[in-house]
């Protein structure tokens, strides 16, 4: 079986920082674009960033873009999702996502979803 777990949120002050980290098993994890998005209150779900299988290259949502990084490393299976300078905005829940041979913003075309980790940034 295949699985996705996230880890690492929490609250935050404004202008703070937290990691999060996404545990795959179950898949070659070297074969999956990976994602991640989050969903706030009320609001449909956002894509936030993705890494590729391959040569690690990213793509960042423009409300995330020099705040946000993602990485991943192949030997613990785990990709990372680090956030600075937090904003009230950023508050949501946020989920980690695995596609085969894909990387990118479409929701629809990722295979494996994790259950979400709260992220809450207070003011």
């Amino acid at each position: 079986q295949v699985q996705l777990v996230e880890s690492g949120g929490g609250l935050v002050q404004a202008g703070g920082s937290l990691r999060l980290s996404c545990a795959a098993s179950g898949l070659t994890f070297s074969s999956y674009g990976m994602g991640w998005f989050r969903q706030a209150p009320g609001k449909e779900r956002e894509f936030v960033a993705a890494i590729t299988w391959g040569d690690s290259s990213t793509i960042y949502a423009d409300s995330v873009q020099g705040r946000f990084t993602i990485s991943r490393d192949n030997a613990k299976n785990t990709v990372y999702l680090q956030m600075n300078s937090l904003k009230p905005e950023d508050t949501a829940v946020y989920n980690c996502a695995a596609a085969r041979r894909y990387y990118g913003s479409k929701e629809r075309n990722y295979d494996y979803w994790g259950q979400g980790t709260q992220v809450t940034v207070s003011s």
